[in-house]
């Protein structure tokens, strides 16, 4: 009798919490329909939108840039060694290219700008939301899913693959500086071979890839800040959820848009 009580509790959980995570699963998706929905409804906030671009975009650019710097560095040092081994260094150049291009420039671009953006965001609509700010906007008869969640979630979306196409550039120059300078490759034969093994679809595969990553980033951000609990702990849980969730998400959308693409 008691194993049977035993049995029936844990199912009883089990159950719980697959209910729980459908139930939020559900509430995102109605949450994302309805920020995108306000994209094609007047009135639209261009200010927000334009300061959001420069939040997003521009602060994060020194982060990104650095990331993706390094990056390429030392993936061509890899690729050395690893080709050494089957005298096939000529391959760094292309290697490094196609690797940062992409999976390595949009999702490490898109994991630190989660790592700075999702978590910003949810703190700043999580501290509204306890100083019940967002309900003031109500009253002042302001839709706070038009003026707070839309800009963000445009904003990241439209800017992310910028971002992600400036680190692409930087992350190859990674690998020319360290290819050139500490493995001895040769200047023009490294970019010749770089140039002639990129096609416009590596390029544009991960242009895409970082726009859903965008999306993610400022959705999950604004998902988590606008339903925060009361208090300052509420807060730093929306913060943490957002960073965590998004992370995961990007992971598992790299790997759904790596199958469409490829």
């Amino acid at each position: 009798m008691m194993m049977i009580q035993a049995i029936d509790s844990i199912l009883a959980r089990i159950g719980r919490s697959t209910l729980g995570m459908f139930e939020s699963i559900g509430r995102l998706v109605i949450f994302a329909a309805i920020a995108v929905s306000h994209i094609f409804r007047p009135p639209f906030y261009y200010n927000a939108f334009l300061q959001q671009l420069i939040n997003i975009g521009f602060y994060s650019l020194p982060v990104v840039g650095l990331t993706a710097l390094f990056t390429g560095g030392a993936l061509a040092l890899q690729i050395y060694s690893g080709g050494a081994r089957f005298n096939a260094e000529a391959i760094v150049p292309s290697i490094v290219a196609i690797g940062i291009t992409r999976e390595l420039g949009p999702v490490l671009g898109g994991l630190m700008v989660a790592g700075r953006v999702s978590t910003s965001i949810a703190a700043e609509i999580g501290t509204m939301r306890v100083t019940e700010q967002i309900d003031a906007l109500t009253t002042l008869s302001t839709n706070p899913m038009k003026y707070l969640v839309t800009p963000r979630v445009l904003a990241a979306t439209v800017i992310l693959p910028v971002l992600v196409f400036i680190g692409d550039t930087i992350g190859v120059m990674g690998g020319y500086l360290v290819g050139t300078h500490r493995l001895d490759f040769n200047d023009a034969t490294y970019l010749k071979n770089t140039w002639d093994i990129l096609e416009f679809d590596d390029v544009s595969s991960g242009l895409i890839k970082a726009a859903a990553f965008g999306f993610i980033i400022a959705l999950i951000g604004c998902y988590s800040g606008y339903h925060s609990q009361r208090g300052a702990q509420g807060v730093g849980n929306a913060t943490k959820t957002a960073v965590v969730t998004a992370s995961v998400l990007i992971f598992a959308a790299n790997y759904l848009l790596t199958e469409l693409l490829f």
